[in-house]
């Protein structure tokens, strides 16, 4: 039902800010991380999302019309980004020459991203809200 189509929008955008904030989580808890399960420093991991469209075919009109149904969530990647080396010649995973390799999370960058993704998260709860108000009045003037 179309009537509901900003409500599935709102929602899918919800489900995306949910992920880039545990993924913003994750990055935060593994800042320090200089060996994983793998033996390697923990490596930075981003959220990657892309618009989420139905083509239609219309016979009344004979095009191809878009809808658009909101956000959805890619995957998640790593970040490209270099490992940060630290001289620490005591560390336990440091190299021959005393280096560590350090994860490439910079927590004030995610710190960021995490303000950045909570407030589209309440944007879209707030767009949901005013949803759900607009067909309670609706509801209201039917009476």
């Amino acid at each position: 039902m179309e009537a509901f189509r900003g409500l599935r929008i709102s929602a899918s955008g919800l489900s995306a800010e949910r992920l880039r904030l545990d993924t913003i989580a994750a990055n935060i808890a593994n800042a320090s991380t200089t060996r994983g399960k793998d033996g390697q420093p923990y490596i930075r991991k981003v959220a990657t999302f892309q618009e989420n469209m139905k083509s239609q075919f219309n016979k009344s009109t004979g095009k191809v019309e878009e809808k658009n149904l909101g956000v959805k969530a890619v995957g998640v990647e790593n970040d490209k980004s270099p490992l940060k080396k630290v001289y620490d010649p005591s560390h336990p995973d440091a190299d021959a020459e005393g280096y560590v390799s350090m994860p490439n999370v910079n927590v004030l960058n995610e710190m960021v991203d995490l303000i950045a993704a909570t407030r589209a998260y309440e944007a879209n709860i707030n767009t949901m809200n005013a949803q759900k108000s607009m067909f309670i009045k609706t509801l209201e003037i039917g009476r």
